[in-house]
């Protein structure tokens, strides 16, 4: 297969026939197409995904659709999304080591990337609803945010070479305008493909699309996404896109990545962790759990910690790009000037974070994309309440972000709010 051929979707049944003479997925997984074995594991909202194993082993080959495959072709969507994963993950992986699924084949023209199989790796939403708690969650993806955030940004990179990023991920257009419109716009209104828990949520729904204060926020922030285009983004930062076990974290899907602000990335992964402390009540089949939720808050500490210690440990050893050089600080003596420079540049990631992590909560009670979170809470009253403490919780930090100066106020505000009318 080469990427002249038209375009034309794999399948189960098709894609020993049109892969078998991969070379770089036969070297992973035998040459013998006979003894593949094929399955489809493609679970989310865009794309097709396909775990092949053979004799020598496994491999993953994910290939985007002509249109968004949660909604069907009415919804079209260019292929180049996957030219936009894959050099975003080779990006990822030069700027974090290890924490991105290797790369080993990409066809432009076929839309597909072969990949390291994870195993036994899960997806880091299904072990949250489980209630497992991992021990290095937190600390590998603060890691992982800091260093990808920082090292593909002005304060990092060569100009010219952050401009040339920066003109390549900029057409990435048509997954920012999902974005743009799906997370800061059309939960606040009756948009055509909203959804949510009706008619237990119909009244707090009309509540906040009434809420001026909060509709202007949720603007203010869509103007700081599209208009800050400071480094590299995920761009699509949560717990179903990132895969686990009990010593190893990997992020996956970084088909959303573009240039936007550092807090973007941060604030939607926080979102994840709060969704799933407010989604636990409705988890309690086997018993209470007081536990996983004090974990999950726990997480949220350790991991923006983590964030602040590695992102500020790169600011003072690896500031090599065009901003706050040190030629004007640290070369004249003036470390406390970095240091200062520093502390505003921190602050300023957690305001707009906690932005984003509000609208990020509202969009998956009220927009299209919902997750597994609420969603496998089968029992529609204790879903809404549950999705209700959360919708609650996201008002209050996105319209108040700029009076909250910790991550501990933040998680008492949603201790307090979880207690709320508690039987």
């Amino acid at each position: 297969m080469t990427g002249k051929l038209p375009f034309e979707a794999l399948s189960v049944e098709t894609l020993a026939a049109r892969l078998g003479a991969n070379a770089a997925l036969c070297s992973h997984i035998g040459n013998d197409t006979a003894r593949w074995k094929v399955r489809e594991v493609g679970d989310g909202n865009l794309n097709l995904v396909f775990i092949v194993e053979g004799a020598q082993g496994a491999a993953v080959v994910k290939q985007a659709l002509p249109y968004v495959r949660l909604v069907g072709d009415s919804w079209p969507l260019p292929l180049k999304r996957s030219f936009f994963e894959y050099h975003a993950l080779t990006r990822q992986q030069a700027r974090a080591p290890g924490s991105v699924p290797a790369i080993h084949h990409f066809d432009e023209g076929q839309a597909l990337i072969i990949m390291e199989y994870l195993s036994p790796h899960i997806i880091l939403r299904r072990a949250l609803i489980e209630g497992r708690q991992l021990p290095n969650i937190a600390r590998d993806i603060g890691l992982f945010m800091a260093r990808t955030l920082f090292r593909g940004s002005d304060l990092h990179m060569a100009t010219r070479d952050r401009k040339a990023d920066l003109a390549l991920f900029a057409d990435n257009v048509e997954l920012c305008d999902i974005t743009e419109n799906l997370v800061f716009s059309d939960p606040y209104f009756d948009a055509r493909m909203n959804r949510h828990t009706s008619p237990q949520l119909d009244s707090i729904v009309a509540e906040l699309r009434a809420d001026r204060d909060l509709k202007v926020e949720a603007q203010r922030l869509k103007h700081i996404f599209a208009a800050n285009a400071e480094t590299l983004l995920h761009g699509d930062l949560h717990s179903g896109s990132i895969m686990v076990t009990e010593t190893e974290t990997r992020m996956i899907d970084p088909e959303f990545a573009f240039y936007g602000p550092m807090a973007f990335d941060v604030g939607m992964l926080l979102a994840n962790f709060w969704m799933a402390y407010f989604s636990q009540r409705g988890h309690e089949q086997n018993g209470k759990r007081y536990a996983m939720r004090a974990y999950l808050l726990d997480v949220t500490v350790e991991t923006w910690s983590v964030f602040r210690s590695e992102f500020s440990h790169l600011w003072r050893t690896e500031r090599t790009g065009m901003l706050y050089q040190k030629s004007l600080f640290e070369d004249q003596g003036d470390r406390l000037g970095a240091e200062q420079a520093l502390d505003h540049m921190l602050h300023q990631i957690w305001t707009d974070m906690l932005g984003f992590a509000g609208v990020e909560v509202h969009r998956r009670i009220l927009g299209l994309a919902h997750n597994a979170d609420f969603e496998t809470i089968a029992d529609a009253d204790l879903r809404a309440t549950c999705e209700a403490k959360a919708l609650k919780f996201g008002r209050h930090i996105a319209v108040n972000r700029r009076q909250i100066h910790s991550i501990d106020e933040v998680n008492t505000l949603a201790a307090l709010i979880e207690q709320e009318n508690r039987i």
